[in-house]
């Protein structure tokens, strides 16, 4: 069995006391639970150990049997304490022909999706659920897709770089060439294209959002509706659909329809190489590359035993500032006009964001999508005179801007009106529905990783963790202003004690192979925590490749936060949880 290290062996001696015969070491990271013990583990773990926060839930698929296991489906569940501290990895082994496990939703509603993500991608069934259906692709997709033994159209090799690219030294072969599509697209049995109506996933939609939540002291026994919101909405940011029941004006039920961006990244993640994918998490929340690639790259650190030169740190934390910093204008300017503030205050955050943008193009040469961070360091060293420009961003024309943009707004008669008392989410639900960064501390939980589990330096760093009381909208909106503060106080620190040395603990090869292993590495990104769970079979590819998505996790609590409000107040809750579609659908 694999050796018991850190919170697993901590935990270990209580657990086997608590649940005798129940758990074991894992192969390589974490405990074995028995599935019938499942629930109530995960319940002690919350309610006498404190691990009240489950952060990531996912699967790996090992179709042959491995030094110590048998072939099955792995079900992997980190837990934390708000307290800090490290991760507990517990894993649930299901059967590969007929994979079921009890679901946490009823117990801790941040599973809800990612349960559902885990049904959709490897066909583990979570009995208990209250509403087990697909969540990223289309209820009539062939097959799960993550599975090991699942190919798509135009399948060529399981790993890049693919060999029949360039099969004479020249110009690449077109896909359609190379795998014609007639020969590779495959449609379930006895389904036909042009019968396919949709009727199938909608009603399995519109039959939970019609029995969900009803009141039968309901004084007035009027009709309800059922209204569609995008997927082609202006306020839904992005392609993203909002199924709402509606009584008159009030929200009754909603259900959040996800996947239309959906390419299975996580699919195309395994096929990459591990350096291959670090310009692949740019394209996540494409608002925030550089953090993208600082939780990657982290992650890869954990199981790679690399130390990082303290210049390189300093240089993550400038830039993930930086990110944050445009991030919060950014979703405070959309927010301004979500709730009919027009667009006075997304102008001012976008041209703040451009002036940010010309340091990140600098230092990575990318505007949008930077591929900036590599496993052990940076890319590049600070070209000449960029920490003078920095510096006079930071000193001088930042505050102003920011203090400027932020009275504008806070103080405005029609975002106060639109925002204060609206999508109340309190403290214990927040936890409970796995939220993190600006809406977990809008609740007044104050967690944030950059205190409980410090990387890059943090640690040294002065700096105070906003929060705030009534975790309205108003509040969300607030919260990011005084972040943007902080993170100003962390950039002069910074800017100011830059160290000499390298920026790279190791030359990078194209072919750079990862121990054998699996981790999980997650950072404080400007939406919340954003974390890599990935397993390397000591090969040039990763074996799992899985993130923790931080707008998904985030719209969790979504349908609760609406209930009872008006259908006007979705579009400010909403805005007020600051997503990317590109990180929910990957």
């Amino acid at each position: 069995m694999g050796e018991l290290k850190g919170v697993a062996a901590d935990i270990f001696p209580r657990l086997n006391e608590r649940f005798p015969g129940a758990l074991q070491p894992a192969e390589r990271d974490g405990l074995v639970v028995d599935a019938r013990q499942l629930v109530a583990v995960a319940r002690f773990l919350r309610d006498e150990q404190q691990f009240h926060y489950l952060s990531s839930v996912t699967a790996v698929d090992y179709p042959q049997p491995t030094a110590e296991f048998p072939a099955r489906f792995d079900l992997v569940y980190h837990f934390y304490r708000l307290s800090g501290g490290g991760y507990l990895a517990l894993h649930v082994h299901a059967d590969r022909d007929k994979p079921v496990v009890p679901s946490l939703t009823p117990e801790f509603p941040a599973a809800d999706f990612q349960e559902r993500e885990v049904w959709d991608m490897f066909g583990v069934r979570f009995e208990g659920h209250p509403d087990l259906r697909r969540l990223l692709l289309w209820e009539g997709f062939d097959g799960f897709p993550l599975r090991k033994d699942w190919k798509e159209a135009y399948y060529e090799e399981e790993h890049k770089p693919f060999k029949s690219r360039f099969p004479e030294g020249g110009a690449p072969v077109p896909a359609e060439e190379r795998t014609p599509l007639k020969d590779n697209l495959r449609f379930p049995a006895g389904w036909e294209p042009q019968d396919w109506d949709f009727e199938e996933a909608d009603r399995l939609l519109y039959q939970r959002m019609l029995s969900a939540d009803r009141d039968p002291a309901k004084p007035l026994q009027t009709d309800e509706m059922i209204l569609n919101m995008g997927p082609h909405h202006p306020s839904t940011h992005g392609v993203f659909r909002l199924a709402v029941r509606l009584d008159g004006e009030t929200v009754r039920h909603l259900e959040p329809v996800f996947g239309y961006l959906h390419r299975n990244h996580e699919k195309i993640g395994e096929r990459n190489t591990w350096l291959q994918n670090i310009p692949f998490t740019d394209r996540l929340d494409y608002i925030n590359g550089m953090t993208n690639n600082l939780a990657y790259c982290i992650a890869m650190e954990k199981l790679l035993g690399w130390e990082v030169p303290e210049r390189a740190q300093t240089l993550r934390v400038i830039m993930a500032e930086f990110a944050r910093i445009i991030n919060h204008m950014v979703a405070a300017g959309f927010y301004g006009n979500d709730v009919g503030f027009f667009v006075t205050a997304a102008l001012y955050a976008m041209e703040e964001r451009e002036l940010i943008l010309d340091l990140f193009e600098a230092v990575s040469g990318g505007r949008m999508l930077y591929n900036y961070m590599r496993p052990g360091g940076v890319a590049a060293d600070l070209p000449e005179g960029w920490v003078e420009q920095a510096k006079l961003l930071v000193d001088e024309r930042l505050p102003r801007k920011i203090e400027l943009m932020q009275t504008m707004m806070l103080e405005n008669e029609i975002v106060q009106g639109r925002s204060v008392g609206v999508g109340v989410l309190p403290p214990d639900r927040a936890i409970a529905f796995g939220t993190a960064g600006p809406v977990l501390r809008a609740s007044g939980v104050p967690y944030d990783i950059r205190r409980a589990e410090p990387y890059c330096g943090y640690e040294q760093f002065d700096f105070d963790i906003v929060t705030a009381e009534h975790g309205d909208s108003y509040d969300r909106l607030a919260l990011r202003f005084g972040e943007i503060w902080q993170s100003l106080r962390i950039l002069r620190q910074a800017l100011d004690r830059i160290p000499a040395g390298p920026v790279q603990a190791k030359k990078l090869t194209p072919g750079l192979k990862l121990p054998a292993g699996e981790t999980y590495g997650r950072i404080e990104a400007p939406k919340g925590e954003l974390g890599f769970y990935l397993v390397s079979d000591g090969s040039a590819n990763p074996y799992r490749y899985h993130i923790r998505a931080t707008s998904l996790i985030n719209l969790t609590p979504l349908s609760y936060l609406t209930r009872g409000m008006k259908i006007a107040d979705v579009v400010a809750i909403l805005g007020s949880i600051d997503l990317t579609m590109g990180e929910v659908d990957r």
